[in-house]
Protein backbone atom coordinates (compact mmCIF):
# COMPACT_ATOMS: atom_id res chain seq x y z
CA UNK A 1 0.00 0.00 0.00
CA UNK A 2 1.36 3.54 -0.10
CA UNK A 3 2.18 5.86 2.47
CA UNK A 4 -1.55 6.29 3.20
CA UNK A 5 -0.65 2.78 4.61
CA UNK A 6 -3.53 0.07 6.43
CA UNK A 7 -6.92 0.45 5.44
CA UNK A 8 -8.02 1.43 9.16
CA UNK A 9 -11.70 0.34 10.19
CA UNK A 10 -13.42 1.63 13.48
CA UNK A 11 -15.39 -1.26 14.67
CA UNK A 12 -18.68 0.53 15.87
CA UNK A 13 -19.93 -2.54 16.17
CA UNK A 14 -22.95 -2.66 19.14
CA UNK A 15 -21.67 0.26 20.68
CA UNK A 16 -24.73 2.14 19.68
CA UNK A 17 -26.93 0.11 22.42
CA UNK A 18 -29.63 -0.15 19.77
CA UNK A 19 -29.72 3.70 18.93
CA UNK A 20 -29.63 5.07 15.84
CA UNK A 21 -29.15 8.28 16.78
CA UNK A 22 -25.97 7.28 18.25
CA UNK A 23 -24.77 5.32 15.62
CA UNK A 24 -24.75 8.05 13.34
CA UNK A 25 -22.74 10.30 15.70
CA UNK A 26 -20.54 7.28 16.02
CA UNK A 27 -20.80 7.62 11.76
CA UNK A 28 -19.45 11.44 12.23
CA UNK A 29 -17.04 10.69 15.33
CA UNK A 30 -15.14 8.41 13.04
CA UNK A 31 -14.99 10.39 9.96
CA UNK A 32 -13.21 13.32 12.02
CA UNK A 33 -10.78 10.47 13.90
CA UNK A 34 -9.78 9.78 10.10
CA UNK A 35 -10.85 6.31 9.35
CA UNK A 36 -11.35 4.78 6.10
CA UNK A 37 -14.59 2.83 7.44
CA UNK A 38 -16.69 2.79 9.99
CA UNK A 39 -18.33 -0.82 10.97
CA UNK A 40 -21.13 -2.14 12.49
CA UNK A 41 -23.01 -5.49 13.26
CA UNK A 42 -25.99 -6.56 11.75
CA UNK A 43 -28.00 -9.69 13.08
CA UNK A 44 -31.16 -10.73 13.66
CA UNK A 45 -31.06 -12.58 17.91
CA UNK A 46 -33.62 -14.79 17.35
CA UNK A 47 -31.74 -15.82 14.10
CA UNK A 48 -28.19 -15.86 15.36
CA UNK A 49 -28.60 -17.14 19.08
CA UNK A 50 -31.01 -19.80 20.70
CA UNK A 51 -32.79 -19.08 23.45
CA UNK A 52 -30.60 -20.89 25.81
CA UNK A 53 -27.46 -19.77 24.10
CA UNK A 54 -25.04 -18.72 27.13
CA UNK A 55 -23.42 -15.04 27.43
CA UNK A 56 -19.76 -15.41 27.20
CA UNK A 57 -17.75 -14.65 30.07
CA UNK A 58 -16.72 -10.99 28.80
CA UNK A 59 -20.38 -10.38 28.22
CA UNK A 60 -21.53 -11.80 31.49
CA UNK A 61 -18.49 -8.96 32.68
CA UNK A 62 -18.71 -6.40 30.81
CA UNK A 63 -22.77 -6.24 30.33
CA UNK A 64 -23.99 -8.72 33.34
CA UNK A 65 -25.79 -10.30 30.23
CA UNK A 66 -26.70 -13.89 31.12
CA UNK A 67 -27.61 -15.14 27.70
CA UNK A 68 -26.68 -14.03 24.00
CA UNK A 69 -30.45 -13.53 22.75
CA UNK A 70 -31.91 -11.29 25.41
CA UNK A 71 -28.33 -9.34 24.99
CA UNK A 72 -27.95 -8.94 21.02
CA UNK A 73 -32.15 -7.99 21.14
CA UNK A 74 -31.20 -5.08 22.95
CA UNK A 75 -28.83 -4.18 20.43
CA UNK A 76 -30.65 -4.64 17.15
CA UNK A 77 -31.15 -2.43 14.54
CA UNK A 78 -33.35 -2.74 11.87
CA UNK A 79 -32.32 -2.20 7.88
CA UNK A 80 -34.51 1.05 8.22
CA UNK A 81 -31.84 2.16 10.88
CA UNK A 82 -28.70 0.76 8.63
CA UNK A 83 -29.93 3.04 5.74
CA UNK A 84 -29.72 6.09 7.88
CA UNK A 85 -26.41 5.14 8.53
CA UNK A 86 -25.77 4.50 4.77
CA UNK A 87 -26.70 7.82 4.64
CA UNK A 88 -24.60 9.40 7.38
CA UNK A 89 -21.62 7.85 5.70
CA UNK A 90 -22.09 9.38 2.73
CA UNK A 91 -22.52 12.60 3.89
CA UNK A 92 -19.58 12.07 6.46
CA UNK A 93 -17.21 10.50 3.25
CA UNK A 94 -16.54 7.39 5.13
CA UNK A 95 -16.72 3.88 4.26
CA UNK A 96 -20.10 1.91 5.39
CA UNK A 97 -19.20 -1.46 6.26
CA UNK A 98 -21.44 -3.99 8.25
CA UNK A 99 -20.88 -7.82 9.68
CA UNK A 100 -24.03 -9.47 8.35
CA UNK A 101 -24.81 -12.56 9.86
CA UNK A 102 -27.12 -13.21 7.48
CA UNK A 103 -27.46 -13.93 3.82
CA UNK A 104 -30.62 -12.09 3.26
CA UNK A 105 -29.40 -9.22 5.08
CA UNK A 106 -25.86 -9.03 3.77
CA UNK A 107 -27.67 -8.17 0.22
CA UNK A 108 -29.94 -5.49 1.65
CA UNK A 109 -26.53 -4.10 3.02
CA UNK A 110 -24.56 -4.57 -0.26
CA UNK A 111 -27.77 -2.59 -1.92
CA UNK A 112 -26.93 0.21 0.86
CA UNK A 113 -23.54 0.71 -0.41
CA UNK A 114 -21.47 -1.71 1.21
CA UNK A 115 -18.25 -2.42 -0.75
CA UNK A 116 -16.92 -5.23 1.62
CA UNK A 117 -17.56 -8.59 3.18
CA UNK A 118 -16.54 -8.33 7.04
CA UNK A 119 -16.96 -11.78 8.24
CA UNK A 120 -16.58 -12.45 11.98
CA UNK A 121 -14.66 -14.65 14.10
CA UNK A 122 -17.23 -16.74 15.06
CA UNK A 123 -18.54 -17.62 11.55
CA UNK A 124 -15.21 -18.88 10.26
CA UNK A 125 -16.47 -22.10 10.87
CA UNK A 126 -19.76 -21.37 8.95
CA UNK A 127 -18.93 -22.67 5.86
CA UNK A 128 -22.64 -22.08 4.29
CA UNK A 129 -22.83 -18.62 5.46
CA UNK A 130 -19.01 -18.25 3.97
CA UNK A 131 -20.46 -19.69 0.75
CA UNK A 132 -23.50 -16.94 0.83
CA UNK A 133 -21.11 -14.50 1.49
CA UNK A 134 -18.71 -15.30 -1.24
CA UNK A 135 -21.14 -14.97 -4.35
CA UNK A 136 -21.77 -11.50 -4.10
CA UNK A 137 -17.87 -11.27 -5.45
CA UNK A 138 -16.60 -8.28 -3.21
CA UNK A 139 -13.25 -8.65 -1.16
CA UNK A 140 -13.40 -10.18 2.11
CA UNK A 141 -11.74 -9.35 5.62
CA UNK A 142 -11.98 -12.41 7.46
CA UNK A 143 -11.29 -12.03 11.57
CA UNK A 144 -9.73 -15.44 12.41
CA UNK A 145 -10.32 -15.48 16.40
CA UNK A 146 -10.38 -18.51 18.21
CA UNK A 147 -9.29 -20.19 15.21
CA UNK A 148 -6.28 -22.66 14.13
CA UNK A 149 -3.86 -22.24 10.64
CA UNK A 150 -5.86 -25.40 9.14
CA UNK A 151 -9.30 -23.57 9.66
CA UNK A 152 -8.39 -20.34 8.08
CA UNK A 153 -6.95 -22.10 5.53
CA UNK A 154 -10.18 -23.75 5.02
CA UNK A 155 -12.30 -20.89 5.60
CA UNK A 156 -10.43 -18.93 2.87
CA UNK A 157 -10.45 -21.81 0.30
CA UNK A 158 -14.82 -21.69 0.81
CA UNK A 159 -14.73 -18.43 0.16
CA UNK A 160 -12.51 -18.36 -3.18
CA UNK A 161 -14.04 -21.25 -4.34
CA UNK A 162 -17.51 -19.95 -4.23
CA UNK A 163 -16.36 -16.48 -5.99
CA UNK A 164 -15.22 -13.87 -3.20
CA UNK A 165 -13.00 -11.46 -4.34
CA UNK A 166 -9.79 -10.68 -2.41
CA UNK A 167 -9.68 -11.85 0.74
CA UNK A 168 -7.55 -9.92 3.78
CA UNK A 169 -7.24 -12.31 6.94
CA UNK A 170 -7.60 -10.38 10.27
CA UNK A 171 -5.40 -11.95 13.11
CA UNK A 172 -7.47 -11.17 16.62
CA UNK A 173 -8.05 -12.53 20.02
CA UNK A 174 -11.46 -12.91 20.71
CA UNK A 175 -10.89 -11.60 24.46
CA UNK A 176 -12.45 -8.01 25.38
CA UNK A 177 -10.13 -6.77 26.57
CA UNK A 178 -7.09 -8.73 25.49
CA UNK A 179 -4.47 -8.83 27.25
CA UNK A 180 -1.14 -7.97 25.89
CA UNK A 181 0.53 -11.30 26.36
CA UNK A 182 -2.54 -13.24 24.56
CA UNK A 183 -2.04 -11.18 21.37
CA UNK A 184 0.49 -13.64 19.28
CA UNK A 185 0.89 -10.84 16.44
CA UNK A 186 3.32 -13.31 15.05
CA UNK A 187 0.54 -15.35 14.38
CA UNK A 188 -0.16 -12.34 11.72
CA UNK A 189 2.42 -12.65 9.80
CA UNK A 190 2.48 -16.69 10.27
CA UNK A 191 -0.72 -16.42 8.15
CA UNK A 192 0.24 -14.25 5.95
CA UNK A 193 3.41 -16.71 4.82
CA UNK A 194 1.12 -19.61 5.27
CA UNK A 195 -1.96 -18.64 3.28
CA UNK A 196 -0.08 -16.19 0.58
CA UNK A 197 -3.05 -13.57 1.44
CA UNK A 198 -2.90 -9.92 2.64
CA UNK A 199 -2.99 -9.80 6.44
CA UNK A 200 -4.55 -7.43 9.01
CA UNK A 201 -5.16 -7.15 12.86
CA UNK A 202 -8.32 -6.37 14.70
CA UNK A 203 -7.35 -5.02 18.12
CA UNK A 204 -8.72 -5.52 20.99
CA UNK A 205 -6.61 -4.30 23.41
CA UNK A 206 -6.55 -1.17 25.22
CA UNK A 207 -4.58 0.70 24.01
CA UNK A 208 -3.06 1.51 20.38
CA UNK A 209 0.96 0.50 20.28
CA UNK A 210 -0.04 -3.33 18.76
CA UNK A 211 -1.88 -1.69 15.96
CA UNK A 212 1.48 0.48 15.67
CA UNK A 213 3.26 -2.94 16.03
CA UNK A 214 1.00 -4.26 13.89
CA UNK A 215 1.60 -1.73 11.10
CA UNK A 216 5.48 -2.12 10.78
CA UNK A 217 4.55 -6.15 10.18
CA UNK A 218 2.78 -5.68 7.15
CA UNK A 219 -0.85 -5.36 8.12
CA UNK A 220 -3.12 -4.26 5.73
CA UNK A 221 -5.74 -3.24 7.27
CA UNK A 222 -6.39 -2.34 10.97
CA UNK A 223 -9.44 -2.23 12.93
CA UNK A 224 -10.14 -1.10 16.15
CA UNK A 225 -13.06 -1.10 18.37
CA UNK A 226 -14.70 2.67 19.17
CA UNK A 227 -17.39 3.93 21.80
CA UNK A 228 -18.34 7.44 22.37
CA UNK A 229 -18.02 6.64 25.91
CA UNK A 230 -16.20 3.44 27.41
CA UNK A 231 -18.55 4.08 30.84
CA UNK A 232 -21.43 3.32 28.85
CA UNK A 233 -23.23 -0.27 29.68
CA UNK A 234 -22.65 -3.08 27.03
CA UNK A 235 -20.43 -5.97 25.99
CA UNK A 236 -17.53 -3.73 23.95
CA UNK A 237 -17.33 -0.52 25.55
CA UNK A 238 -14.35 -1.80 27.88
CA UNK A 239 -12.92 -2.71 25.21
CA UNK A 240 -12.94 -0.25 22.71
CA UNK A 241 -11.51 3.29 22.23
CA UNK A 242 -12.84 7.17 22.51
CA UNK A 243 -12.34 9.13 19.74
CA UNK A 244 -9.82 11.18 20.83
CA UNK A 245 -7.55 7.78 21.19
CA UNK A 246 -8.79 6.60 17.94
CA UNK A 247 -7.94 9.57 16.23
CA UNK A 248 -4.37 9.27 17.90
CA UNK A 249 -3.88 5.46 16.55
CA UNK A 250 -4.74 6.39 13.05
CA UNK A 251 -2.45 9.47 13.40
CA UNK A 252 0.61 6.46 14.74
CA UNK A 253 -0.33 4.16 12.45
CA UNK A 254 -0.21 6.29 8.94
CA UNK A 255 3.35 7.54 10.56
CA UNK A 256 4.82 4.20 10.87
CA UNK A 257 3.26 3.35 7.60
CA UNK A 258 4.84 6.48 6.42
CA UNK A 259 8.48 5.80 8.09
CA UNK A 260 8.72 2.19 6.79
CA UNK A 261 9.28 3.31 3.41
CA UNK A 262 9.81 1.65 0.28
CA UNK A 263 13.03 -0.33 1.13
CA UNK A 264 15.44 1.43 -0.84
CA UNK A 265 18.81 1.70 1.16
CA UNK A 266 19.76 5.33 -0.52
CA UNK A 267 20.19 8.58 0.39
CA UNK A 268 17.00 11.12 0.81
CA UNK A 269 17.09 13.92 -1.53
CA UNK A 270 18.00 16.20 1.63
CA UNK A 271 20.77 13.79 2.91
CA UNK A 272 23.25 14.76 -0.14
CA UNK A 273 24.44 17.94 0.87
CA UNK A 274 24.70 16.87 4.51
CA UNK A 275 26.62 13.72 3.50
CA UNK A 276 29.04 16.28 1.31
CA UNK A 277 29.57 18.54 4.79
CA UNK A 278 30.02 15.72 7.09
CA UNK A 279 31.81 13.18 5.16
CA UNK A 280 36.18 13.88 4.66
CA UNK A 281 37.97 13.58 1.53
CA UNK A 282 41.67 14.57 0.90
CA UNK A 283 43.33 17.76 1.95
CA UNK A 284 46.83 19.13 1.88
CA UNK A 285 48.37 19.02 5.51
CA UNK A 286 50.77 21.65 4.61
CA UNK A 287 51.34 24.00 2.28
CA UNK A 288 52.59 21.46 -1.09
CA UNK A 289 54.95 22.72 -3.94
CA UNK A 290 53.95 22.32 -7.79
CA UNK A 291 56.00 19.23 -8.91
CA UNK A 292 56.31 17.16 -5.23
CA UNK A 293 55.47 13.94 -5.09
CA UNK A 294 52.50 13.18 -2.34
CA UNK A 295 53.68 11.57 0.53
CA UNK A 296 52.22 10.68 3.53
CA UNK A 297 52.69 13.55 5.84
CA UNK A 298 50.89 15.55 3.24
CA UNK A 299 47.86 15.00 3.30
CA UNK A 300 44.79 14.59 5.74
CA UNK A 301 41.33 13.79 5.30
CA UNK A 302 38.96 16.05 6.95
CA UNK A 303 34.95 17.46 6.20
CA UNK A 304 34.15 18.49 4.00
CA UNK A 305 33.87 15.68 1.07
CA UNK A 306 34.66 18.21 -1.76
CA UNK A 307 37.72 16.40 -2.88
CA UNK A 308 39.10 12.95 -3.32
CA UNK A 309 37.19 10.41 -1.72
CA UNK A 310 39.39 8.56 0.99
CA UNK A 311 38.77 5.67 -1.11
CA UNK A 312 41.75 7.27 -3.64
CA UNK A 313 44.56 7.51 -2.21
CA UNK A 314 47.00 10.52 -3.44
CA UNK A 315 50.34 9.58 -1.85
CA UNK A 316 52.58 8.55 -4.85
CA UNK A 317 51.48 11.16 -6.74
CA UNK A 318 52.73 14.47 -8.62
CA UNK A 319 51.43 17.45 -8.16
CA UNK A 320 50.76 19.52 -11.35
CA UNK A 321 50.28 22.78 -9.46
CA UNK A 322 50.62 24.00 -5.89
CA UNK A 323 48.56 23.74 -3.05
CA UNK A 324 48.07 25.85 -0.02
CA UNK A 325 47.79 23.86 3.47
CA UNK A 326 43.80 22.84 4.28
CA UNK A 327 43.02 22.89 0.95
CA UNK A 328 41.00 20.35 -1.03
CA UNK A 329 42.60 17.82 -3.39
CA UNK A 330 41.28 17.42 -6.61
CA UNK A 331 42.02 15.35 -9.40
CA UNK A 332 42.85 18.14 -11.95
CA UNK A 333 45.66 19.23 -9.51
CA UNK A 334 48.01 16.24 -10.28
CA UNK A 335 49.84 15.80 -13.18
CA UNK A 336 47.38 12.93 -15.62
CA UNK A 337 49.03 9.75 -15.23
Amino acid sequence: MSWHGPIVIAEAGVNHNGSVERACAMVRAAADCGVDLVKFQAFEANELASADCAAAAYQLANAGARDQRSMLKALELTLDDFAQIAAACRSADIGFLCTPFSAGMTEALVALGMEYIKVASGELTNHPALASFARFGLPVFLSTGMATLDEVRAAVAVLEENGAGPVTVLHCTSLYPCPIERVNLRAMVTMGEALGRPVGYSDHTLDDHVSVAATALGATVIEKHFTLDRNLPGPDHAASLEPEALARLVRRVRDTAMALGDGVKAPVPEEVETARLVRRSWHAARDLRAGSTIAAVDVVLKRPATSLPPSQSPVGRRLDAGVAVDAPLREEDFVPA
